[in-house]
């Protein structure tokens, strides 16, 4: 999957699920790990990671 599809879904799953979209990517990545997809659960990673940079810094 190439960079501009994983911002693609990024935006899309931050869109539909607000704060809760980066657990939904480490879910997603955590499934097909399980179900033994190493090339699926990279994606949803490679996703998860570009929400979190999406979202920026955490501030406490």
């Amino acid at each position: 999957m190439d960079a501009t599809r994983i911002a693609e879904y990024a935006r899309q799953l931050l869109d539909a699920h607000g704060d809760k979209a980066e657990a939904e990517a480490a879910q997603k990545a955590a499934g097909f790990q399980a179900a033994d997809d190493p090339i699926q659960a990279g994606h949803w990673q490679k996703i998860r990671a570009a929400i979190a940079e999406m979202r920026g810094p955490h501030v406490s």
